[in-house]
């Protein structure tokens, strides 16, 4: 297969436990790109939390927010914003279980209560600034994607009485909320219908619970050696570890470097 497109998660797939981007990832990335193949970001962080990664691996195009907001080389391509109605119910369930939200807009995110033990272990994590204290940002700005801040008993509060919403963890103490539909491969699509690629000219690499659509979605799906267990049947193949030289090995495995 002759391969046009890349998409590299970020956490566990591009930067390492430390947050690090190791080198011999940067050189894949710059070989790949000698060779015509472009690399895409594609993640379920927001925009603002990746913008000197970006820079540093010299990549312009990313699919954010798990697929709901999409721009390709500095033009805005694809938006999927979650509905004002929906978000009401979400927080009033919310506050009815004392549970603390993060809304994620554009350009910037807030939090109901960015003190909460939940809320700054889960952001500390991401090694990123942590958030504001706006409890009303939801209704004065388009929101994409929510992290909502309980344990994993208690998801089940939520999925029952919000099916309009879409639930994926990625901490021990927050989850991502987006739309029922919402997912990386849904940005993934919208960018290569816009290029004119298919989808099995596309590679793409990933870690986590949320890059299960991604990974089923492309032509070559590759799970990071350091991948959690429930991704690795999407996966087409299992790369070696983000610090073990798994983006350079995998696009070795492509045939693509």
């Amino acid at each position: 297969m002759s391969y046009k497109i890349a998409f590299f998660d970020i956490d566990g797939t591009l930067v390492d436990e430390e947050k690090r981007i190791p080198a011999d990832a940067i050189e894949a990335i710059r070989r790949l790109k000698e060779r015509g193949i472009e690399p895409v970001i594609a993640t379920g962080r927001a925009p603002y939390f990746f913008k000197a990664l970006a820079e540093e691996v010299g990549i312009e195009s990313y699919v954010s927010m798990n697929g709901a907001y999409v721009k390709y080389k500095g033009q805005d391509l694809h938006e999927s914003k979650i509905a004002l109605e929906v978000l009401e119910k979400l927080v009033g369930l919310a506050q009815k279980h004392k549970h603390e939200l993060v809304f994620e807009g554009k350009s910037a995110y807030f939090s109901t209560s960015p003190e909460h033990p939940f809320v700054f272990e889960a952001i500390a994590s991401l090694r990123v600034e942590h958030p504001g204290l706006d409890a009303d940002f939801w209704r004065k700005e388009g929101i994409y994607q929510v992290f909502l801040h309980c344990e994993s008993h208690e998801e089940q509060l939520y999925a029952t009485e919000l099916p309009e919403l879409r639930f994926v963890r990625w901490h021990a103490k927050a989850l991502d909320v987006l739309p029922n539909t919402g997912s990386k491969a849904e940005g993934i699509k919208a960018l290569l219908d816009r290029l004119g690629i298919k989808p099995e000219e596309a590679i793409a690499f990933g870690d986590g619970l949320n890059d299960k659509e991604m990974l089923q979605l492309v032509g070559l799906g590759i799970a990071m050696g350091n991948s959690h267990a429930e991704l690795l049947p999407y996966a087409d193949y299992v790369t070696t570890a983000v610090d073990e030289g798994g983006v350079k090995n995998g696009l070795e495995y492509a045939g693509v470097l």
